[in-house]
């Protein structure tokens, strides 16, 4: 008995001993897997970073031995810009993962356009579906409300990679389609808070190279990408999409994606937003007046004519050149002229800006007309205006847009020039720029100084307390302080500015400039007492926007 009590023991113990070393094993496994990834990350990364940083440099040497030729340095500084930018991505990619795995992403909330935003994202995929002669198109649905309250930099962060996948994954000439539209939250979301909602739709269709089976179970896992001949030369770190997944739920939205090798990839988007309880700005529309729609692709033009007439406007149809002008010759003779016209990108008969041309001979210098295009403005813009183009409305387009040009260019005999409001003078006011580092105080300061304004300048916050505590009263208008300083950061400057005695102290503008991006480093700058927040690289767009809104 007691040698079969003693057997039975020993192969207790042998089960044991198995498990114990089945378990390490798996531990084991799971360990070298984390490693080859990890590994795999870090030689993606090394090339993905080398890539962009080859072209700075290139660029760079290049410009500066063609130092006297314009055209060749301006070349030279866009591929650097554009280089850059991809730089920048990569690295935000890394940050936000590592932010996302210590539980420390917070999601913002603040008023944006649903318009803005789309165009954004429109603005930044385009150029490269373009470079590929890709068909891409970006189709609006209904969309009950534009100005939404949530996180846009997220959600378009979620866009621009799920359709920036399509445009890497597809090949050259084919055809990707990005849809939008809303429905309404019921329940849910809207119980919980005071504000009402609406879902955001999305999808992203393509007929690129598709996924198998077995890579879809795992297209969310961090680091991991299809390795074969085709991707192999397609930059990546395999982390976008386990970005895009764990934004996605905690907007507490969802994503499916459907695929086939060789007929490509459906990814699907729903994420609820809040509406902006901010009321939109009244348009000044020529209700039950005539406006011309001249343009060839007719579910366009039916979308236009839609919006048209929920602004209370006539709308009227010609798809050609040849027929828009018969027919405003025939209303100029009869005098029923519309009250603008809206021209789209190709006619089957002539350019778009030859037909302008043509109408601003026929109907002289004041009748409006507006281009309605996919194109990039900054690129048309000046032949456009030659032609006889008085706004532009992008594409893809809102109802919100369409109108709004509109509105601006008939809805008031006087007009408002917007963009002369913001070339005013600003000479006869100052700002303080507190920033340690020579090189982005040397930026900081020529961004500043291009739109005339005084600048004086802090080396660091202590530097920047003595100034304004010396300073008379009401001397600075704006303060741009940095954050992370030497002998004093610009959190406790502002704090210590804050205190001051004085009348100015609690008025004067304070906006943080600083690296720190993320939406904690937001609140944590409005806790110290600033006023606003702007990320580097600093756009010189966002310097003028805040001296135009402050310098009244």
């Amino acid at each position: 008995m007691e040698n079969l009590k003693l057997v039975k023991e020993q192969k207790q113990q042998i089960e044991d001993l198995e498990r114990q070393i089945k378990i390490l094993e798996e531990k084991l496994h799971s360990a070298e897997e984390v490693n080859r990834s990890k590994s795999r990350f870090l030689s993606n990364m090394s090339h993905d970073i080398r890539t962009p940083m080859n072209a700075i440099m290139g660029m760079t040497s290049i410009g500066l031995s063609h130092i006297d030729e314009k055209s060749r340095v301006q070349d030279c500084l866009n591929k650097i810009h554009t280089a850059s930018a991809h730089l920048m991505s990569l690295v935000n990619d890394v940050l936000d993962m590592s932010r996302i795995d210590s539980g420390r992403l917070v999601l913002n909330e603040e008023l944006f356009s649903l318009a803005d935003l789309i165009h954004d994202v429109s603005v930044i995929v385009r150029p490269q579906a373009v470079q590929k002669e890709q068909d891409l198109r970006i189709e609006i649905g209904r969309i009950e409300e534009e100005a939404l309250l949530g996180d846009p930099l997220h959600l378009r962060q979620i866009l621009v990679n799920i359709i920036g996948n399509a445009v890497k994954y597809t090949q050259e000439k084919g055809e990707i389609i990005a849809r939008f539209s809303q429905y309404p939250e019921e329940g849910g979301m809207a119980e919980k808070t005071a504000l009402p909602y609406v879902w955001l739709d999305f999808q992203c269709q393509d007929n690129g190279i598709g996924m198998s089976s077995e890579f879809l179970e795992r297209i969310f896992v961090p680091f991991e990408r299809v390795h074969n001949d085709v991707t192999s030369k397609i930059e990546g770190t395999g982390l976008g999409m386990s970005i895009v997944k764990n934004l996605v739920e905690r907007m507490g939205g969802q994503i499916t994606v459907e695929s086939e090798e060789g007929a490509g990839s459906c990814f699907t988007v729903k994420v609820p937003i809040a509406i902006s309880p901010k009321k939109e700005a009244l348009l000044n529309l020529p209700v039950g007046e005539t406006v011309l729609i001249v343009e060839s692709e007719k579910v366009k033009a039916l979308q236009i004519a839609e919006y048209l007439k929920e602004g209370g406007l006539s709308p009227v149809h010609q798809e050609s050149g040849s027929q828009a002008v018969t027919w405003l010759t025939e209303a100029q003779y009869e005098e029923h002229m519309p009250c603008a016209m809206l021209v789209g990108d190709e006619l089957p008969d002539m350019p778009s800006l030859n037909l302008v041309s043509h109408v601003r001979q026929l109907a002289g210098r004041e009748f409006p007309v507006i281009l309605v295009s996919e194109a990039d403005w900054a690129q048309i813009e000046y032949r456009a205006t030659r032609a006889g183009v008085n706004a532009f409305v992008p594409c893809p387009l809102f109802k919100s847009r369409l109108l709004g040009a509109l509105s601006d260019l008939v809805g008031s005999v006087q007009g408002d020039d917007r963009s002369a409001d913001r070339k005013k003078d600003y000479s006869a006011y100052r700002v303080l720029l507190v920033e340690d580092i020579a090189l982005n105080q040397e930026i900081a300061v020529e961004l500043l100084s291009m739109t005339g304004v005084q600048v004086e300048v802090a080396d660091d916050g202590a530097q920047a307390v003595e100034k304004f505590g010396n300073s008379p009263e009401g001397y600075f208008d704006i303060i741009f302080m940095d954050i992370h300083m030497p002998v004093m950061d610009g959190y406790e400057a502002a704090r210590r500015i804050r205190q001051m005695s004085r009348e100015d102290a609690a008025k004067v503008w304070i906006v943080a400039m600083t690296a720190d991006a993320f939406v904690e480093d937001v609140r944590m700058a409005k806790e110290a007492g600033m006023n606003e927040h702007i990320s580097k690289p600093v756009e010189p767009e966002h310097l003028q926007e805040i001296l135009y809104r402050q310098l009244q």
